[in-house]
């Protein structure tokens, strides 16, 4: 009885790290809502980001501002993930093209574990030629 209640613990741990660990789709679904709230609730604190041609370490604040203008002024037809890496020390990158109202963008970010969480690291939008 025992052997059985350890051995689903671990099942349970096993298959919750897995899920923290995935929250590319989710990350996804909030680009494609074009909504920085939503996209930023994956940031870490203080965040690599480069939107276009501003590109610094931003609050998750901050960020969440720069994106904001971002998507007003490029309202978000659609986001289709190009590449996904596979996960490798609990890091992994995603990058994706970004289709908006003003034409298509090269995205990327990368995501590692930041605590007891698995947050964005990195974001970037980038014009498709730069």
């Amino acid at each position: 009885m025992k052997t059985k209640t350890i051995v689903a613990l671990f099942v349970i741990a096993l298959s919750s790290l897995a899920f923290k660990l995935d929250i590319t789709d989710d990350v996804a679904s909030a680009i494609r809502s074009g909504n920085p709230k939503n996209i930023s609730r994956f940031f870490i604190e203080n965040i690599d980001l480069k939107v276009i041609d501003q590109e610094d370490v931003y609050s998750k604040q901050q960020a969440e501002m720069i994106l904001k203008d971002f998507f007003t002024k490029h309202p978000v037809k659609s986001f289709n993930v190009a590449h996904k890496s596979e996960p490798k020390n609990g890091s992994q990158y995603v990058i994706g093209t970004l289709e908006t109202t003003n034409g298509k963008f090269r995205t990327y970010f990368l995501i590692k574990p930041s605590g007891a969480q698995t947050l964005i690291q990195q974001f970037r939008i980038e014009t498709e030629n730069g």
